[in-house]
C-alpha cells in the first residue's frame, strides 16, 4: 500500500449518482488519508441534478464534481489507485481498464437511485438511502487499521463491507 493519502476509485457505468456520491464522501470524512475519484464506463457527461442537490443540502461542496470517463485514469500522470470499489451491478460485470499497482477491488453495489420513480419526496428517498448506504460503507472502511492489516485480511474485509445490509448482487450471465 502507498504512503497516505491513499488513492480510491469509485466506479458505476454513468457515474452520475452512486460513484459521485461516494467520491464526495470519502473526500470528506477520508480526508487527510484518503483521496478519492469517481469514473464511468459510459458516463452520462453530467451528474444527476438530484446527485448534486442532495449533497448540496449536507453540506458538501459540489463545484468539482463531475461525470468522466475511467479512460482518464487510465492515462500518464494519473493518480495510482491503491483501491478501486465498483458501485452499480454493470460496472463490476464489465471489463475494466487494467490500473498499475495492482489495487485492492471489491464490489460495493447499491440500488440506483437515478432510476427511481415516483413523486419528487419518492425519489429524494432513493437518494438520501444511496448516500446512507455509502456514508456507512466508506465509514467502516475508512475506520480499518488499513497499514496494520496484511493483504489477505484486508481484502475480506472490503469485500465484507460489500457485502452489508442493503448490497445489490451482481447478475450472472
Amino acid at each position: 500500500m502507498a504512503d497516505c493519502p491513499f488513492e480510491v476509485l469509485f466506479l458505476c457505468t454513468g457515474n452520475s449518482a452512486r460513484s459521485i456520491i461516494a467520491e464526495a464522501i470519502m473526500n470528506k470524512v477520508g480526508a487527510p488519508g484518503f483521496r478519492a475519484y469517481s469514473a464511468g464506463s459510459q458516463p452520462k457527461g453530467q451528474v444527476n441534478p438530484h446527485t448534486i442537490q442532495l449533497l448540496a443540502d449536507l453540506g458538501y461542496d459540489t463545484a468539482g464534481l463531475r461525470s468522466k470517463s475511467w479512460h482518464e485514469f487510465t492515462k500518464p500522470g494519473a493518480p495510482q489507485f491503491d483501491f478501486v470499489f465498483t458501485v452499480c451491478d454493470n460496472a463490476a460485470g464489465e471489463s475494466c481498464p487494467l490500473w498499475p499497482g495492482q489495487p485492492m477491488t471489491a464490489h460495493w453495489g447499491i440500488p440506483d437511485p437515478a432510476e427511481a420513480t415516483g413523486t419528487p419526496a419518492e425519489i429524494a428517498l432513493a437518494f438520501k438511502e444511496a448516500y446512507r448506504l455509502l456514508n456507512q460503507r466508506i465509514g467502516i472502511f475508512t475506520a480499518l487499521p488499513i497499514r496494520a492489516l496484511d493483504r489477505l485480511t484486508l481484502q475480506v474485509k472490503v469485500k465484507d463491507i460489500g457485502r452489508m445490509a442493503g448490497a445489490t448482487t451482481v447478475k450472472a450471465d
